[in-house]
């Protein structure tokens, strides 16, 4: 099978290499699926350059974080998977960028009816993260305002549609009039260009001075710290990832502004496990366990079926194009999702 490998750590035109690898085979409890679309994620950047901590496996390695096919060869225990159209993260968070793909269980779900391939590209991750944190771990009321960083990226504009579902006020910043353009057609109810100025005062202004109830954070680093210039008195601040540089998972918050802040700093992953207690006794780590990741995917399956939320694609590229797509979304020149058609 032909797989984008990570060979040396560089920019993805330099690092990546189109090769031809063999076959995979399932092991107990896993699936291999006959990848036909899977989408860029900044991780994969990172993972390029060798500083993503997370998944930074010996070279070379096969990247890609999410796939969306067609289980066409099961372990023992896995069989009543066999024959149906998924979409999953790969075991290990990696092996995405490939004709084929490994995974276990616990992250599986069936594809929707009302997806295609491409749309469910761009709906897994996106959609559950955004419900995670919005509803699990911010625990969104009705009526609360929420500021939604990058608000028409691909996890952006998932949480936009969420937040606005919940009723929500939502204000969202982007670096573009089209990316803010994009915004207001998914409901967000104000936009910031954050490359105009500090969003700091224009949220307090937008919140009649109070401030606003969650932050939904996919940047970090300054933007971290200048959200919390602008966040109410107990809000909550989600973080959710690091697009403005892993290096940002290393920063060094100054505890004052938490504690004169009396806000509520809350961490998220999209990982689901059937062995929760387990994972904690062996890392001290908490991962969500399956039954929410259940309770997730049927949630936004009604939502998709009212047509209250729908996956926003940017832009469609081929198998062969992923190094220099990947190249362009960390130039920030993408809005949605960029879905890589992989095989028919």
């Amino acid at each position: 099978m032909k797989a984008w490998r990570v060979h040396r750590h560089a920019n993805p035109t330099k690092a990546l290499e189109l090769d031809e690898i063999d076959d995979l085979e399932p092991g107990p409890e896993q699936v291999r699926i006959a990848v036909r679309s899977t989408v860029l994620n900044f991780n994969d950047i990172d993972g390029c350059y060798g500083r993503y901590r997370t998944v930074n496996p010996p070279l070379p390695y096969v990247a890609g974080m999410e796939v969306v096919g067609v289980v066409d060869a099961v372990g023992a225990g896995a069989e009543e998977w066999l024959g149906k159209r998924v979409m999953t993260t790969p075991d290990g968070a990696m092996g995405g960028y490939a004709e084929q793909a490994l995974a276990g269980l616990d992250m599986l779900f069936e594809v929707p009816e009302s997806l295609d391939d491409r749309e469910a590209a761009a709906f897994f991750f996106p959609f559950h993260l955004s419900h995670l944190s919005l509803h699990e771990r911010a625990q969104l009321r009705e009526g609360e305002s929420v500021l939604i960083h990058a608000a028409a990226g691909g996890i952006g504009s998932a949480a936009v549609q969420l937040a606005k579902a919940a009723g929500a006020k939502v204000l969202a910043t982007a670096g573009s009039e089209a990316k803010l353009e994009l915004c207001r057609e998914l409901g967000a109810d104000a936009v910031f260009d954050y490359t105009s100025g500090d969003f700091s005062p224009w949220v307090v202004e937008q919140t009649d001075g109070k401030g606003v109830d969650v932050v939904f954070d996919t940047v970090g680093g300054e933007v971290t710290e200048r959200s919390w210039q602008c966040i109410g008195l107990n809000g909550r601040h989600v973080m959710v990832g690091f697009s403005s540089g892993i290096d940002r998972e290393d920063s060094g918050f100054e505890p004052r502004a938490i504690l004169f802040g009396n806000f509520a700093l809350l961490g998220v992953i999209l990982v689901y496990t059937r062995n929760a207690d387990a994972i904690k006794q062996a890392t001290g780590w908490n991962f969500m366990p399956r039954s929410v990741g259940d309770e997730v995917e049927a949630h936004l399956e009604e939502l998709l079926a009212s047509k209250t939320i729908r996956p926003v694609i940017g832009r469609v590229v081929g198998f062969d194009e992923v190094p220099a797509a990947l190249e362009a979304m960390e130039a920030r020149k993408t809005m949605g999702r960029t879905v890589v058609e992989v095989q028919g």
